[in-house]
């Protein structure tokens, strides 16, 4: 039996038996990989490694020379613990879409959305620009609640995204999309900061240059699923089948989350 696919009506995307069970086994199978790469994590890494989580102090009224002040380590972020969390978090809901809620996971693809999609990525994404921030030198508390934060509002701009737009319909509300472009890109202009302010400090010692080539294949992969979102919008050749951008969102799922999380986790095996 052939699998077919086609919108029947505006928001109602039809979704055969064979291509249901197809979703069910890709998610079963997507969460037992991050599963099995979140426990080697564990397994390999310096649990004592911890990022340093910080507060400065002015000690003295607004205008306070900055030498005046104090910079005190308030608490750490156990790098191993946080990369391996990153993945366990993505593999405990492809285990949900794929058991216990996987016909409220259907309901959600024939309306053109996935809402567990998006409280998923709004914990794991957000906990992974956190770790990236802080192994980049953003240790300050109130500068990493602020980098959450901005976060957490691009990817629920992606929720709205979907739910205010029918997979279907050549007439598309844009203005999500973009209003979360801008609320994700602030994350990664602290970090940019963050790096630049380090290099025109004389003395102070540089990161290697391998570290910088990271960083941009970190930035590429962590904004594959914005030009995802948009190739399945602009219904771009095959993304003109909503399911068909759910399944890269999978695949990406696997490829770009894993390779974010490897890439961060190796800085807990340097000496």
């Amino acid at each position: 039996m052939s699998t077919t696919f086609r919108v029947h009506a505006p928001g109602d995307v039809v979704i055969s038996d064979e291509r249901a069970t197809g979703l069910r086994r890709l998610n079963i199978g997507l969460g037992l990989l991050h599963l099995v790469s979140g426990s080697l994590m564990v397994l390999l890494g310096d649990l004592d490694f911890e990022l340093p989580v910080t507060v400065f102090s002015t000690n003295g009224p607004p205008g306070t020379p900055i030498s005046d002040g104090s910079l005190d380590q308030i608490g750490g972020i156990p790098l191993a613990w946080g990369t391996a969390t990153f993945l366990f978090l993505s593999a405990l809901f492809h285990f949900i879409v794929g058991t216990v809620g996987f016909g409220k996971y259907l309901d959600e693809l024939r309306h053109g959305r996935n809402r567990f999609r998006w409280v998923e990525y709004s914990l794991s994404a957000t906990l992974m620009i956190v770790l990236i921030a802080g192994i980049t030198g953003i240790n300050d508390i109130a500068a990493l609640i602020a980098i959450a934060f901005a976060n957490a509002a691009m990817i629920l701009f992606g929720w709205v995204m979907e739910v205010a737009n029918d997979p279907g319909t050549d007439r598309v509300w844009w203005s999500p999309f973009w209003f979360g472009c801008v609320a994700g890109v602030g994350p990664w202009f602290a970090i940019a900061a963050s790096l630049w302010g380090g290099l025109s400090i004389d003395g102070a010692e540089q990161p290697p240059t391998f570290v910088y080539g990271i960083l941009v294949s970190i930035f590429v992969l962590f904004n594959c699923f914005a030009v995802n979102q948009w190739l399945q919008y602009r219904r771009t050749g095959k993304w003109s089948d909503y399911v068909f951008g759910e399944r890269v969102y999978g695949v990406l799922s696997l490829v770009a989350k894993s390779a974010l999380a490897w890439q961060i986790f190796v800085n807990t095996l340097v000496g």
